[in-house]
């Protein structure tokens, strides 16, 4: 098994985008194993409704990336103190749902310090009652990712409000988050140590003591690869567009009066829309609702659109950030 390794590297989009360009182009008389620490981000399942995921405040304002990845499964928060590994194999037919098989390596080095992990349900790896690891994967053309996160040392606050949207807000047939009671690896080592050295003490497991033998990735696979993150896994139709259709109401009381707003998004664009509420106004609001047909339900779009009306013609004397807060926050 070859470890594509390349220097720390954060970038959600660009580690993404490695595992689907070893899944699709490396040679498939090998297998891989990559191992990756991302800087704040959700990871969106495939199957998932994006905007049902997130606290979309909280990541606004701490600048978290939002990405979506190949394999299905639900959203889960990484950082700097999590630890990814996905192994990269030729599909035998048998292998799409064994997560024992590719867990088991992981499971025997986290035992090998201490950590009495096993896998539990469907994909998960816990310590007793408490997940210190989420698996997934994606198969194509007769290859196969197996990829999970490993909680070493992660902001467990920030991993609470980053995934806490309000499940009233939205109606769709997405997959949904389970969230369970997690628990960082930390807690259950003997003794401190990095996460650098964590790292080193699973591939040593995993290798068996032996030097791993490596896959350096070339100049012509780094082009490939940022093409693919740049086109894919940076690009709002992925990440938000691809969300199923899903409905959203919003009802918020403010000092002009109670707003309910109603959407039908579909792709991530805005297909029917109506205000209701006791507000007093001289415009109609249907004729704004109109005017977000078509817009993509992103903050950023529906911001750019609120800046080119009179609000206040339309709705009564509310201001732009009352307006946003109730489309798109708590």
């Amino acid at each position: 098994m070859l470890l594509i390794d390349y220097p720390d590297l954060h970038d959600p989009a660009l580690n993404l985008a490695i595992e689907e360009y070893a899944l699709r182009h490396l040679p498939g008389g090998h297998e891989y194993l990559i191992l990756y620490v991302n800087e704040p981000s959700i990871i969106i399942g495939k199957n998932q409704n994006t905007a049902e995921e997130i606290n979309a405040r909280y990541v606004e304002d701490n600048h978290i990336h939002v990405v979506r990845r190949l394999s299905g499964g639900g959203a889960v928060y990484h950082d700097l103190g999590n630890l990814n590994f996905s192994f990269v194999t030729n599909d035998d037919g048998k292998s799409f749902h064994n997560f024992r098989k590719f867990t088991e390596p992981v499971v025997r080095a986290l035992r090998s310090l201490g950590v009495g992990a096993e896998l539990t349900g469907r994909n998960d790896l816990q310590v007793g009652e408490r997940k210190i690891s989420g698996n997934a994967q994606f198969a194509s053309r007769g290859r196969i990712f197996s990829h999970g996160t490993l909680l070493y040392d992660s902001d467990m606050a920030a991993v609470a409000a980053a995934l806490n949207a309000n499940p009233e807000k939205f109606k769709s047939k997405s997959t949904k988050s389970v969230r369970s009671r997690v628990a960082n690896i930390t807690e259950f080592l003997s003794e401190p140590m990095s996460i650098g050295a964590f790292k080193a003490k699973l591939l040593a497991s995993i290798y068996e003591g032996r030097t791993p033998e490596r896959y350096e990735l070339t100049d012509e696979d780094w082009s490939t690869v940022r093409k693919l993150a740049d086109e894919r896994y940076r690009s709002w139709d992925w990440n938000y567009g691809r969300s199923p259709a899903f409905n959203v109401r919003k009802t918020k009381r403010l000092s002009a009066g109670t707003y309910d707003v109603r959407l039908n998004v579909e792709g991530g664009v805005i297909r029917e829309a109506a205000v209701y509420g006791d507000f007093f106004s001289l415009g109609e609001a249907a004729e704004f609702a109109a005017k977000l047909v078509g817009v993509r339900y992103d903050a950023e779009a529906i911001g750019d659109l609120v800046d080119t009306v009179d609000l206040t013609h339309y709705f009564g004397p509310v201001t732009r950030d009352e307006w946003m807060d109730l489309f798109f926050y708590e």
